[in-house]
């Protein structure tokens, strides 16, 4: 496994691994690894030929500095972790090898990017577009691989793909979650005893009204849900919403053959949790 700090040295060695016809796939990640990361690892390991996984903690997408300083950051770990499997690059550049000059690109997601994350992150997805996008384009890998955790993400990520006729197919994977059915993350560290033991209410509040979709109209389905989540003193929903799974619209109704999906976000003293569900009625 090979580190990388530059771009160039970045490109060089991609080009003489991959060659004509070998396929490449990517993984971006922002370090502080852990399961969910690694399941990323494996689809691509059990795809393609040569496996790239990159660790940058992108300022851009971050709302408050305070946050961006705050994020768990353990290289030295993370290279520990990724050399369990066979992976052939990590790209771990400086923020100014990714930003040179500063980005001031605009990109126009149709609304995608104004509800739920982006209603409560404004700016947020227009960073996470900023660096994809420069990742892409020094990566330039044939499949690049994104958590199903982050789904308003991966939604816009397959937008900004294609609006850039970007040659990658962009593969969402499922949540891995922690054996009480809380979703991995990396933020998970910073909880209290008490507070990890109220979370696991997010995820058992996707798996009631997963039970129930369908049986209930979606509003009180929606209250009914905030309402479990709140009755913990500890917990405060920020959002609780159900959209269709391609466009992200919100669901009225359990009529139509589209797949939904209940998104949630909640915060937990300073710290903010997401989870989401697919939803068959």
């Amino acid at each position: 496994m090979k580190l990388t700090r530059t771009i160039s040295e970045t490109r060089s060695h991609i080009k003489i691994r991959k060659g004509k016809t070998r396929s490449l796939g990517f993984v971006p990640t922002m370090g502080a690894l852990h399961d969910g990361h690694i399941s990323l690892v494996k689809r691509s390991l059990e795809e393609n030929e040569i496996t790239v996984v990159s660790i940058f903690v992108n300022p851009t997408q971050f709302n408050e500095e305070q946050d961006f300083k705050s994020y768990p950051r353990n290289l030295e770990k993370d290279l520990e972790i990724l050399g369990r499997y066979p992976v052939d690059l990590v790209f771990a550049p400086s923020s100014g090898e990714i930003y040179p000059e500063p980005n001031t690109r605009k990109f126009d997601f149709g609304g995608l990017d104004s509800i739920m994350e982006g209603k409560h992150r404004p700016g947020h997805f227009n960073g996470v577009a900023q660096v994809v996008s420069r990742l892409l384009g020094i990566i330039e890998p044939d499949n690049a691989y994104f958590g199903e955790k982050d789904f308003q993400q991966l939604v816009i990520i397959r937008k900004l793909a294609e609006k850039m006729d970007l040659p990658v197919r962009i593969t969402g994977c499922p949540i891995i979650r922690e054996s009480d059915g809380l979703a991995i993350s990396s933020r998970n560290k910073f909880l209290s005893p008490e507070e990890r033991k109220s979370a696991v209410r997010i995820s058992r509040s996707l798996f009631n009204a997963q039970k129930k979709a369908g049986k209930l109209p979606v509003e009180e389905l929606k209250e009914q849900t905030i309402q479990y989540v709140n009755k913990d003193p500890r917990l405060k929903v920020e959002y609780f919403e159900i959209v269709d799974v391609r466009h992200l619209k919100p669901v009225r109704n359990w009529t139509g053959k589209s797949c939904k999906i209940g998104c949630i976000a909640v915060k937990i003293g300073n710290i903010r949790l997401i989870d989401n569900m697919n939803f068959y009625s």
